[in-house]
C-alpha cells in the first residue's frame, strides 16, 4: 500500500515567498493545499496547487482549512507595510489556533527586522530582541505569540532570512529599486554605502531550505528558529554581479535618495514606514546559519552570478542575448 503524501497547508502562497516554498515541497512529493480569497483565479495562475477559497484574517476558515496538514506555512503579510498591527498579528493568531486544533507544525518565514544595534553584526538565534523601529517590533509580538503557542504544545519553526529576491520577487529591493523590472539597466541605484555586507536571501534557496526543513520537522524542538545564511555582498559585490550579468562593465552605481524620502515620509505613510527601515542598508546585519548547517548538514546556496541573471532575466532585464 502506497504511503499517503504529507499534507501542508499554504497561507500566503500568491506571494513570492509562499509560492516558491509551495513548488519546493510539491516537488519534493507534498500534497499542496493554498488559502486564496479568490481560489480560481490563484489557480489560473498555479494550477499545481490544491486551491480552497478562504481569507487569512478568518480564523474558521483557516482553522477548517487546516484540519488534515501536516504542516502549515504562514506567509501572508500587509502589503506595502500598510497596518502591520491590525493586520499581521491577528493573520498569525489564527494560524495558531489553526495549528494548535490540527496538531501541525506551524512555520513562518522570519526577517531581521527583530533585532537593533545591540545584536549586530553577526546574528545568532539566541541574539537579543530589541528593535527600534514600529514593524520590528510587530515582529517581536509575532515571534512571541509562537514562543507562548510552544507552552501549550503547538510547535512552530521560524526560518530567519535576509532580503529576498529570486524570479518570482518582482516587489523585492533588486526587482523595483537597484535593477528595476521590465528593461536592462542604466545604472544600479543601491539605498546603501557600497563597502557595507548586506544579507540577502535568495528564495529558491530559501523554499529549497524550508521543505528539506519540513522533511524533518518532527525531529525539531516544539519551538524552533534556524537562521538562514544567504549571499552575504557588500554593495560594491551586488553591483559588479549587476555589471557582469547585463555584460555592461561601466554601469554606473547611483546611491538611493534616501534625503528625498526622508522629506516625502510625513506626507505618505508607505515611504514613512520605508524611511523607518533604512537603518538596515546603513550597518551590516549577518545571520548565523552555523545552527542550521548543523540540522540540515548544508545550506542549498546558488552561486550569485547564477542567481542575479536568474532574477533579471526573469525580470525582463537581460538583452535577447544574454537569455539564450
Amino acid at each position: 500500500m502506497a504511503e499517503a503524501r504529507r499534507l501542508a497547508l499554504m497561507i500566503g502562497a500568491t506571494g513570492a515567498v509562499g509560492s516558491d516554498v509551495a513548488r519546493a515541497l510539491r516537488a519534493r512529493g507534498w500534497q499542496v493545499r493554498a488559502l486564496a480569497r479568490n481560489p480560481s483565479a490563484a489557480a489560473e495562475r498555479e494550477p499545481g496547487f490544491d486551491w480552497i477559497g478562504g481569507d487569512a484574517m478568518d480564523r474558521a476558515a483557516v482553522v477548517a482549512a487546516a484540519g488534515d496538514a501536516d504542516i502549515i506555512f504562514h506567509a501572508a503579510n500587509p502589503p506595502l507595510y500598510r497596518n502591520w498591527r491590525g493586520l499581521a498579528l491577528p493573520m498569525l493568531a489564527n494560524a495558531v489556533a489553526a495549528a494548535e486544533a490540527s496538531g501541525a507544525r506551524l512555520i513562518f518565514p522570519g526577517n531581521i527586522y527583530n533585532f537593533g544595534p545591540d545584536a549586530w553584526p553577526f546574528v545568532a538565534e539566541t541574539a537579543p530582541q530589541r528593535p527600534t523601529t514600529r514593524k520590528g517590533a510587530v515582529r517581536v509580538e509575532m515571534e512571541t505569540m509562537l514562543h507562548e503557542a510552544g507552552q501549550r504544545g503547538v510547535r512552530s519553526l521560524v526560518v530567519r532570512a535576509g532580503d529576498f529576491f529570486g524570479p518570482s520577487a518582482v516587489n523585492s529591493w533588486l526587482a523595483k529599486v537597484i535593477a528595476p523590472a521590465g528593461k536592462p539597466p542604466t545604472r544600479v541605484v543601491y539605498p546603501g554605502p557600497l563597502e557595507v555586507g548586506h544579507a540577502w536571501a535568495y528564495l529558491p534557496d530559501l523554499a529549497e531550505t524550508t521543505a528539506r526543513l519540513a522533511e524533518i520537522e518532527t525531529e525539531l524542538p516544539t519551538t524552533a528558529v534556524l537562521h538562514f545564511g544567504g549571499h552575504w555582498v557588500t554593495g560594491a559585490e551586488l553591483v559588479e554581479a549587476v555589471r557582469q550579468v547585463t555584460d555592461n562593465p561601466r554601469l554606473p552605481a547611483r546611491q538611493f535618495p534616501w534625503w528625498l524620502v526622508g522629506m516625502a515620509a510625513p506626507f505618505v505613510p508607505f515611504l514613512s514606514e520605508l524611511w523607518e527601515m533604512r537603518y538596515l542598508w546603513r550597518h551590516p546585519v549577518k545571520l548565523d546559519n552555523a545552527k542550521l548547517v548543523a540540522v540540515l548538514g548544508e545550506e542549498p546556496q546558488t552561486p550569485l552570478i547564477t542567481a542575479i541573471q536568474n532574477t533579471l532575466g526573469a525580470h525582463g532585464c537581460l538583452a535577447r542575448d544574454r537569455l539564450e
